[in-house]
């Protein structure tokens, strides 16, 4: 049986490679997003060196199934998505959701000319703490370091895990000064936040 890394190097060396909506190739919750910034297990990477198969930044420029993407570093990557790339925007998506000024994350198998050949991709995807200093409507006012971030719940897609519970799309356990961990998707250029999942110890 061949593995993934075997499949995406097939994928893009093979020619043939098309563009496709998620699949179940890989682990894509969002919380897989910050266990890629890690090295793979099966990688050697030196202590302080980057991990080849990662890469980070904002997309410039999307031409057919390639992503040019700038790297917070100002190191450009160039992506290919192919047959068996899962894409996450809130929640699995198909390619044509990726827009040039998306953030990513992506890890995959760097090929021999330097483009990765993505395994997962997570576009806007942020993680973060705070306490809420207000809600209204839908929209939950957080406080992180100082900042308010105005955290969106999208209906249908946002749910909430308090401490050990199952997650619920019940929001009206949260509670004004509670503090919260949100994984959610970054709106672009705003201090907005769509919320996939809200972590509540209480």
């Amino acid at each position: 049986m061949r593995s993934r890394r075997d499949v995406l190097r097939s994928a893009v060396l093979g020619g043939g490679a098309s563009v496709v909506a998620a699949t179940a190739m890989g682990s894509l919750g969002p919380e897989a997003a910050f266990a890629a910034t890690a090295p793979a297990p099966a990688q050697k990477v030196e202590p302080g060196a980057p991990d080849p198969d990662f890469a980070e930044g904002r997309i410039r420029s999307i031409k057919e199934n390639t992503l040019l993407v700038l790297g917070s570093n100002l190191v450009f990557h160039t992506i290919r998505v192919v047959d068996g790339t899962s894409l996450w925007k809130l929640g699995p998506v198909a390619f044509d959701q990726a827009k040039p000024g998306d953030g990513l994350y992506a890890r995959g198998v760097r090929m021999p000319d330097g483009m990765l050949a993505a395994e997962s991709v997570w576009l806007n995807i942020v993680n973060i703490k705070g306490h809420i200093k207000n809600i209204t409507g839908q929209t939950l006012h957080l406080d992180h370091n100082g900042h308010e971030v105005l955290c969106h719940v999208v209906a249908g897609k946002s749910v909430a895990i308090h401490s050990e519970s199952p997650p619920t799309e019940d929001l009206s356990m949260l509670k004004v000064s509670q503090h919260v961990q949100i994984l959610g998707a970054w709106r672009p250029d705003t201090n907005e936040v769509d919320i996939a999942t809200v972590f509540s110890p209480h």
